[in-house]
């Protein structure tokens, strides 16, 4: 049962209770069993209702959702055999991004990403996800590990950005990033990237650039936080403000899809990934593997060509010629 709601799944406070003392009982009889199955079918039903419909800023919300599994829950489940790497070999080591080497369904890997932590000693020890330069230099050093060995690489997003402090800004923040942006576009291994959270800003860049990005369907990806919007264009940060800025960002999945930012959404399960993280798994496990498949079988070159190409067509405006008289135009709108 979840630990956290956020105001909109309120209705599910008292369903879920009750749900959750139906499996704790002893069942004795058919009618018990028959209610135990009518409530799940209810509670499932009231998922698929709410989930479907609802807003930018309401996935938004539900990218940082507590219980939401995070970076290490899926290299727990999904690779085995992982040795966790630290340190970037300049400075020290940075708990707000974790990797080292795995096996994904048996085939060797290097898997990096960030870590928030749940608990709040642990939120503090990995800075709430928030990497300094060291970070990105440790993730850089797994980068350059896996393409000299031959290893794809996997990389998870979930931050809302870089650490702004004074600290990461004298040892080099914005260098690291654009670093580790250049060293990615030209890496001689394939990249698969899953923003399994909030992807924000250089932040989430920084291990972004991929040969396929891949995106669930309740995270969210943008170049700032919905507030931070607000808080420059309106000097405010009110609800009603914050909203029209994750809408206006389009930073859900199916809008990224659509402007060709990332290249398929992952599905989450009836409720979301908080509520179901078993049920999630086995999702994101198949979407990875299916891409990594079919990127196994190209070439280099080939790899290279396609990672440039896919990066460079971002951003392409369309040019649409003015009519004769201008007024006429703005006029018919």
């Amino acid at each position: 049962m979840p630990t956290t709601y956020l105001e909109f799944e309120k209705s599910f406070v008292e369903l879920d209770k009750r749900l959750e003392t139906l499996r704790q009982i002893t069942i004795h009889s058919e009618e018990e069993q028959t209610e135990c199955d009518a409530l799940e079918a209810q509670c499932r039903q009231q998922e698929a209702d709410l989930y479907s419909a609802l807003s930018p800023w309401q996935r938004v919300q539900l990218s940082r959702h507590t219980d939401r599994p995070y970076t290490l829950d899926y290299i727990e489940q999904l690779c085995s055999e992982f040795v966790e790497l630290h340190g970037d070999r300049v400075f020290g080591d940075d708990p707000a991004i974790v990797g080292g080497l795995a096996r994904f369904r048996g085939r060797p890997v290097v898997v990096v990403g960030h870590q928030r932590g749940r608990t709040t000693a642990e939120k503090v020890r990995r800075n709430f996800g928030m990497p300094r330069p060291e970070g990105y230099r440790k993730a850089l050093r797994l980068f350059h590990m896996a393409e000299r060995f031959r290893r794809p690489v996997l990389a998870f997003i979930d931050t809302q950005g870089a650490y702004p402090g004074i600290d990461a800004e004298e040892r080099g923040q914005a260098e690291a990033i654009a670093r580790n942006i250049r060293e990615m576009s030209r890496l001689r291994t394939p990249i698969i990237v899953v923003v399994i959270g909030e992807g924000g800003s250089g932040g989430a860049l920084a291990l972004g650039v991929g040969d396929r990005v891949l995106m669930q369907e309740n995270a969210c990806y943008s170049v700032i936080t919905p507030e931070g919007c607000a808080a420059i264009l309106y000097g405010e940060r009110t609800p009603e403000r914050v909203a029209w800025a994750a809408d206006a960002l389009k930073v859900t999945a199916t809008d990224l899809l659509a402007l060709q930012v990332i290249d398929a959404i992952i599905p989450e399960p009836p409720g979301g990934a908080h509520r179901h993280p078993e049920e999630t798994f086995p999702l994101v496990g198949e979407a990875i593997a299916q891409q990594l498949d079919a990127l196994l079988q190209l070439s280099t070159d080939e790899l290279l060509a396609q990672r440039y190409t896919k990066f460079r067509r971002m951003g392409e405006a369309v040019i649409v010629a003015p009519t004769e008289d201008p007024r006429a135009e703005i006029a018919s709108a």
